[in-house]
């Protein structure tokens, strides 16, 4: 006879986030943002539209960018996560946080943890973007606030400043 799995059964799912392991006890099918915001109090990763189309979720996962609500946490185990508040060092903001408060890229405060991680993920790989290349980097996050102009202006000044290292 087939056992159906018991759904109460938690299972313990090691990962690293923002530099520190952490071991989350948890179903292995639940969402890492979930997990993100509610196991682990970062807040800072956004559900916007649960479907893996806004963005706002955004986080690095093993150094790649990815949509925290489409990924089952199960999947994350031993990963390294880095989440909006990674970013800060030390109680400061990351310069491209900086470059975003100072063009005026973040607005209702939805969509900028997820572009902000976008524009850090391309910066890594692109420290000279173009304005069509930032666009582009960020084709994957959407903003209601802002007609984006500032945003890439934002990603153009990190990029000035030399935020990519």
């Amino acid at each position: 006879m087939n056992r159906l799995p018991d759904s109460r059964v938690k299972d313990e799912i090691p990962l690293t986030v923002n530099g520190k392991p952490v071991t989350v006890r948890v179903h292995g099918m639940e969402r890492l943002l979930e997990v993100l915001r509610h196991e682990l109090g970062l807040t800072g990763t956004k559900e916007g539209c649960g479907e893996g189309e806004c963005g706002s979720c955004s986080v690095l996962m093993d150094g790649l960018l990815v949509n925290s609500c489409l990924i089952p946490v199960l999947q994350a185990k031993g990963a390294r996560i880095i989440t909006i508040e990674g970013l800060a060092c030390e109680g400061r903001l990351h310069a491209l946080e900086e470059a975003f408060l100072d063009c005026g890229g973040a607005q209702c405060g939805i969509c900028t943890p997820g572009m902000i991680l976008a524009a850090f993920y391309l910066l890594s790989r692109k420290p000279r973007p173009t304005a069509a290349e930032i666009a582009e980097g960020l084709s994957g996050n959407l903003c209601r606030c802002t007609g984006y102009t500032q945003i890439i202006e934002a990603v153009v000044e990190a990029a000035r400043r030399g935020v990519a290292a």
